[in-house]
């Protein structure tokens, strides 16, 4: 796995268009998902837009769906089911990508909720700042853009929070400020880049910072290797 650090973008290569454990594009379900949902979408930049909101909207987005196993957390596994939180959605974005030939990898910062629920919240230990979230980054008329699919339409009517819009030009991230002009989400940190998910390093970062019964609902956490081998 490459990981490029903060403040530098990836040099492309073979490594952002293959198929990886997590980003698994040559998976057959994921091959037909991707050029089904581009339709008659011709250029590059036409199918990296058409299939962003494909996952944005095609995927309720979910924060109680945090599982810390490998096997959620493969494109192939985020297209059997209804829901999913945001880094479940840029792997499969960057997937798809993938698939259609369009170079991708991954993208993580840290953010702050300001506008978090109380049930969210409370569910995260009192915490607003959520670690390592998780967006796509597509190669795209030569430069990188950033793809960040977390919010799906109907959420976001339903809070009040400006959806995130993709031309495949420039970067579409979430949303600073809410429909009110509320601060709303604001990046503190940021993780550099991954030609494949970080497994080990996210699972274990998040499951430092947050309450085990945010990802279990109360069963013991799933080790990472042992979810490697399950998964």
């Amino acid at each position: 796995m490459i990981h490029t650090p903060p403040g530098s973008w990836p040099t492309p290569g073979h490594e952002y268009l293959q198929s990886s454990r997590f980003l698994d594009s040559a998976h057959p379900a994921v091959h037909r998902f991707a050029w089904s949902a581009i339709g008659t979408a011709r250029t590059k930049v036409e199918k990296a837009v058409t299939l962003f909101y494909r996952v944005r909207d095609g995927w309720r987005y979910d924060p109680y769906s945090v599982r810390l196993a490998p096997k959620p957390h493969t494109a192939s596994h985020v297209l059997t089911v209804e829901s999913a939180y945001c880094i479940q959605k840029a792997i499969l974005l960057a997937a798809a990508a993938r698939a259609v030939g369009i170079p991708a990898a991954l993208g993580f910062s840290d953010v702050e909720n300001h506008l978090s629920t109380e049930k969210l919240k409370a569910a995260m230990g009192g915490k607003t700042v959520v670690l390592h979230h998780g967006y796509a980054l597509l190669l795209l008329g030569g430069r990188w853009v950033r793809a960040a699919p977390a919010f799906n339409i109907e959420l976001c009517r339903r809070f009040g929070v400006r959806p995130t819009e993709f031309d495949g030009r420039s970067d579409a991230v979430l949303q600073q400020y809410d429909a009110k002009n509320r601060l709303h989400m604001e990046y503190r940190r940021d993780h550099g880049y991954f030609s494949d998910f970080p497994a080990e390093r996210v699972f274990a970062d998040l499951r430092a910072a947050y309450p085990a019964e945010f990802f279990t609902g109360g069963e013991p956490p799933e080790r990472f290797d042992e979810g490697h081998r399950a998964g």
